[in-house]
């Protein structure tokens, strides 16, 4: 997909995209914009109808759009240097591989609800970066839904709007992700986290902690078998879901359904790796809850514990985690001001999320980049956070 840009401030972002898109189209775009997202725990239950506690991000995607007299969708990457172009009369639901999936993916789910989406100029930037697991995908599906319905005078809820970026990701790009990035990327709210049922889709916002930072370690490391592991790991837990329902003769939906007691009811009828897979999620899912209380009560220590837990169990009983992650979170253990750390996103490369206070923030920046690097080769990208609003139309661009 995209590559991401180094960070230098919002205002410098809109300035250079609006610049870019009247150089090349010659007319002042509208401009999208919608955040990255971090998990801070609650991995890998959203598409089993589970729990889960995002943040969205400062970081994010940016959309600048101008209305076409014809049908035609032209969408340039200003980080690729590469233009992409697509019919909205002739745009077929099947992935080709290539990132401009994702714009015609949710252009195509807007028209296939009825929206009449019309022809657009479509220049994409922003600084968030990609291939780390904060959400990336769901963040340009976003802004480009938001800018695709703006340009054509059309509107829809937030939540209709998450759920068509969600179906754009599943039949134009074939990953079977869950609600939670694209519903994150809508509904962040600035300081706070976001606890969601991924079936009814309630959610409530939690404060936290003003004196904690949310500090992301990126390690530069992608490994390829990521995707096809992720449509292994949702068909294992369907897999045992089927299952449980026969044996238990119960109407289990999901692995939501399934309380931890029931599931070791089961335990010697399961397939091993199945067995652990449904373990992972089923814990996990109570794993959020505790973290909320913990969060609403101020416990920072308490969520900590349950971040070490989180990613325990992503290691050894989901699979989805690597040495370069779980070097990560080892680095972070014992450090001044560390409350918890876990991997985040779907795993097999990507980035860590930490809980550290305030006061400790830098110095923990500096101690993991030195450790890190200095073990693995790589620099790592490391990134000191706070919760952000979600996806938004940006009306003052700085002159």
């Amino acid at each position: 997909m995209l590559a991401s840009a180094s960070r230098r401030g919002d205002g410098h972002l809109l300035l250079e995209l609006r610049e870019a898109f009247q150089l090349r189209y010659g007319v002042t775009p509208q401009i999208f914009r919608a955040p990255g997202r971090v998990n801070l725990i609650g991995e890998h239950t959203d598409y089993n109808d589970g729990f889960v506690m995002p943040a969205a991000l400062q970081f994010s995607t940016l959309v600048a759009i101008g209305a076409r007299d014809d049908r035609k969708v032209t969408v340039y990457s200003t980080h690729l240097g590469e233009l992409a172009e697509f019919s909205l009369d002739k745009n077929s639901a099947s992935p080709t591989g290539h990132w401009s999936d994702y714009v015609r993916g949710v252009a195509g789910v807007l028209c296939g609800r009825g929206i009449p989406i019309s022809g657009a100029n479509v220049m994409i930037g922003g600084d968030l970066p990609i291939g780390s697991g904060l959400g990336s995908s769901a963040s340009l599906e976003v802004s480009c839904a938001l800018a695709f319905l703006a340009s054509s005078k059309a509107s829809m809820g937030r939540t209709a709007l998450a759920q068509s970026c969600q179906r754009a990701e599943h039949e134009y790009v074939g990953t079977q992700c869950g609600i939670m990035d694209q519903f994150a990327a809508c509904f962040g709210n600035r300081d706070k986290a976001l606890m969601l049922d991924c079936r009814s889709l309630k959610h409530e916002y939690i404060l936290l902690d003003p004196k904690v930072r949310i500090v992301i370690c990126n390690t530069r490391i992608r490994h390829e078998l990521a995707n096809s592991e992720y449509n292994r790991r949702r068909s294992d837990c369907e897999s045992g879901a089927h299952f449980l329902a026969a044996k238990l003769a119960a109407p289990i939906r999901s692995l939501r359904d399934v309380s931890v007691k029931d599931l070791e009811r089961c335990q010697k009828d399961l397939p091993e790796v199945i067995y652990r897979r449904c373990r992972h999620v089923v814990t996990e899912n109570a794993r959020v809850q505790k973290a909320g209380t913990a969060l609403r009560n101020g416990d920072m220590c308490q969520f900590g514990t349950l971040m070490y837990e989180s990613h325990r169990s992503l290691r050894d009983d989901y699979e989805v985690s690597c040495s370069e992650l779980d070097l990560m979170v080892d680095l972070a253990k014992g450090l001044e001001g560390v409350y918890g750390a876990r991997m985040t996103g779907g795993g097999f490369g990507g980035c860590t999320v930490n809980l550290v206070h305030a006061d400790s923030a830098e110095t923990f920046k500096e101690v993991i980049q030195s450790k890190y690097e200095g073990l693995k080769g790589v620099q790592p990208e490391i990134y000191v956070c706070k919760a952000a609003d979600g996806a938004c139309h940006i009306s003052d661009l700085p002159e």
